[in-house]
């Protein structure tokens, strides 16, 4: 048996299922998708709005499909199945027992993402780290729960620290009070689930504040980075900032941001957001501390 193949039937399903053993999946953790119902302020709301935030979330794939590039994506962001490493379909379909249209499109996905490569005459094989795309938000989550979470955390320090303060001083000059009145009502949402000890509430309205924030902004290029912000948001373990866990220093400074986004003070609300991304003690030597205005 090949390498791969006992690497692979390691993480296989038993027979009835067609993929890995519920250990193996559920070592990778991943944030519960909750009803709206509990928290009825989104329902009716533009459907523009907050888009982005909500695109992770329900862009992986169910069924045998989406849980094998679940499965081949964590296992080559792990380093289970390391650069260069030849990936045979023949040999996938067995060891998941799944079809070779079900391996083909998988592989197709993890190809867009940059973690393999298939060539003609060479076959499909896992690409180096500097051909991935990091950006992409699976990625992101992957490496949230893989050896590489500390560099993860730190590198999604960095970004947020760059691109949030800046998203939140151009909101301040294209506030529409329909969006201005969504943040307001999320500063709310999160007061009341953290009266109630509600933490998923609380990460619901801090992931669509954060989202609808940077939309606003006006920069359509910060606005497609925002999907990065809602990964960061939504992986437990993720960056060290004020957003990690409910508490009364974030919900001050999502009030002060609201606050200074409404008045139209964009110095105001940029200071405020860095004061909430209390960053990583190692962001500290890249970045300025925040200070008080």
């Amino acid at each position: 048996m090949s390498t791969l193949a006992h690497t692979m039937m390691t993480a296989a399903r038993s027979a009835d299922s067609g993929l890995a053993n519920p250990g193996e999946l559920d070592r990778y953790p991943y944030a519960e998708t909750p009803g709206t119902d509990r928290v009825p302020v989104w329902d009716g709301g533009d459907p523009e709005l907050g888009r982005v935030g909500r695109r992770t979330a329900g862009s992986r794939g169910r069924g045998l499909h989406g849980q094998l590039v679940q499965q081949l994506g964590q296992m080559i962001v792990s380093g289970d199945l390391g650069a260069d490493r030849p990936l045979v379909p023949e040999e996938i379909g067995q060891r998941f027992e799944v079809s070779r249209t079900v391996v083909r499109e998988s592989l197709r996905v993890l190809e867009a993402k940059g973690l393999v490569s298939a060539r003609p005459n060479v076959g499909t094989r896992v690409r180096p780290v500097s051909d991935w795309n990091l950006l992409d938000p699976d990625i992101i989550e992957w490496r949230a729960y893989g050896p590489q979470r500390d560099d993860q955390r730190r590198e999604l320090s960095e970004l947020r620290w760059t691109i949030e303060p800046l998203a939140a001083r151009l909101a301040a000059g294209h506030g529409r009070e329909d969006v201005q009145q969504r943040l307001t009502d999320m500063v709310e949402i999160m007061g009341h689930a953290l009266g109630q000890g509600d933490a998923l509430t609380f990460a619901r309205a801090d992931n669509e504040f954060h989202s609808l924030l940077i939309q606003v902004a006006g920069n359509r290029m910060l606005e497609h980075l925002s999907g990065i912000v809602s990964a960061a948001l939504q992986v437990s373990g993720g960056p060290v900032t004020g957003c990690e866990r409910p508490n009364e220093t974030s919900l001050s400074h999502h009030a002060r941001i609201a606050d200074a986004l409404a008045g139209g003070d964009g110095a105001a609300a940029e200071a405020a957001m860095r004061q909430l991304l209390t960053v990583h003690p190692e962001v500290e030597r890249v970045v300025p501390a925040p200070r008080e205005h």
